[in-house]
């Protein structure tokens, strides 16, 4: 080997050494500044109460300030590595709908590695048990309490910061101080996942962090794309409702033909002078008063299951101790699981939550919550044109959010179809329809299931998230 062979063979290895050496630097510098504007704290967990053992996966969890002090604005999460490769699996960042539902539903109730033991509560902590189809064995999941409000995540002054677009600001700054704190997950592919409510903030943060990326915010996020189920889009699903009913033959035809000629497809906001329309929605509301719109197919609790759903999703503190238990049949006997859970002292303890900050733990805290994104299709649009991947799937047995709705709205984006309409199979078995678009989106109906999809179908939506994430067919 020659003297400039030599030469050139030390630089490149020089070179290559500086450039580790800085980046550990900014890094350095970054955690600095990250602590300096708030503090950061994380904690792993190996034994959970409710969970007999130590626990099979790798739990962490903690809070990541935002605020300019260390008592305000502290963003609680939980994170579990990947069951297979963390170092080289995905990473996904995990919002729950409501909005202000905590993400601790997604965890326990959808797609995280633990579950409820669906078993009448006794007073003791409710028993967990281990989940076959988490969609951890194939991807590092951050599981995040935003906005701040929910769930275990506080603030000193909340209301302050409960908004569409605080929501928006808040994911994108809690995502890079995180990636700061965990620098092994950089280079990991990253996704954003989320359901129901969040179909309206999530493609904005995804636009934000896309934004951020080319004005060269650091640290640089390796953005691949996102994933909604049921998502809230327009802001006009209930107008879709009524077709959709129609069709899976829960109103009559000629309902249906007066409801159209009444109404003009303006179900919402009806005119009070409208008598006719007004009487046909009276009539349709009636119909569907025996119906668990979020899933058709699932029972519909007698008694307080209309006002368990408000208490599980609002601040209804007065209503509680007149409200009866869900029967162990009912789809919210989980969510009834998870607030005695989340509020005994054991839980707290285990969960390394500070003492003080966090009062009742309600599953959804939506009220306070200002609207100021009027739909997410512009987000879509945007997205599309820069190239990101994106799966939505929708539970077909769904009235909240209809699959015919979502179908609309990504017709209406107007991109060729590259994968026409056909079913995908699980086990040999039908697991819903898909189509697939030139746009790199990916459109599933999960057959039989309801509003939260992994929540009903966790089999199915298994098959259909493994797949996807590894760019497989559906």
């Amino acid at each position: 080997m020659n003297t400039k062979t030599i030469c050139a063979s030390h630089n490149s290895s020089l070179l290559h050494y500086c450039c580790k050496i800085l980046l550990a630097i900014v890094l350095f510098g970054l955690q600095i500044l990250s602590h300096t504007e708030a503090s950061s704290s994380k904690s792993k967990i190996e034994v959970l109460a409710g969970f007999q053992g130590p626990l099979p996966f790798e739990l962490e969890t903690g809070y990541v300030g935002l605020g300019e002090t260390d008592d305000d604005m502290q963003v609680f999460y939980y994170f579990i590595k990947s069951e297979n490769n963390p170092q080289n699996d995905p990473l996904i960042l995990w919002l729950s709908g409501g909005p202000g539902c905590s993400s601790f539903c997604g965890l326990v109730l959808q797609i995280g590695p633990i579950a409820f033991e669906i078993k009448e509560y006794d007073g003791s902590v409710p028993s967990l048990v281990l989940r076959p189809q988490s969609w951890t064995k194939a991807s590092n999941i951050i599981f995040v309490d935003l906005p701040l409000g929910t769930g275990f995540s506080y603030a000193k002054n909340v209301t302050a910061h409960r908004s569409d677009w605080k929501l928006v600001h808040h994911t994108h700054q809690f995502l890079r101080k995180w990636l700061i704190d965990h620098p092994e997950f950089l280079s990991n592919k990253f996704y954003i996942g989320a359901d129901s409510y969040s179909g309206i903030p999530i493609p904005a943060v995804v636009q934000e962090i896309s934004n951020g990326n080319e004005k060269g915010l650091q640290p640089l996020i390796n953005l691949q794309g996102y994933l909604l189920g049921n998502p809230i889009t327009t802001r006009n699903e209930k107008n879709d409702q009524i077709p959709y009913v129609h069709q899976m033959g829960l109103i009559s035809d000629e309902l249906y033909a007066s409801l159209q000629r009444n109404c003009k497809g303006e179900y919402i906001d009806v005119d009070s002078k409208n008598e006719l329309c007004l009487r046909d929605v009276q009539y349709f509301q009636e119909c569907l008063s025996g119906i668990n719109k979020h899933n058709i197919l699932g029972p519909l609790c007698k008694d307080d299951e209309h006002l368990w759903r408000r208490y599980l999703t609002q601040d209804m503190k007065t209503f509680s101790s007149h409200l009866k238990v869900p029967e162990l049949n009912c789809q919210i006997y989980g969510s009834y699981l998870a607030i005695k859970w989340a509020n005994d002292e054991l839980v707290r303890k285990s969960l390394h939550i500070r003492e003080g900050t966090i009062g009742k733990w309600e599953r959804c805290y939506s009220s306070d919550f200002e609207k100021n994104i009027s739909d997410s299709f512009e987000f879509h649009a945007n997205l599309s044109k820069k190239g990101y991947r994106s799966l939505i799937y929708s539970g077909d047995h769904d009235v909240v959010v209809p699959f015919t709705s979502t179908q609309a709205w990504i017709r209406a984006l107007n991109y060729s179809i590259v994968d026409d309409w056909r079913p995908w199979f699980v086990n040999g078995q039908v697991g819903g329809y898909t189509r697939t678009y030139s746009n790199q989106m990916t459109f599933a109906t999960v057959k039989g299931s309801g509003h939260t999809a992994p929540e009903y179908t966790p089999e199915q939506c298994f098959a259909m998230f493994t797949r996807w994430i590894s760019y497989l067919p559906l």
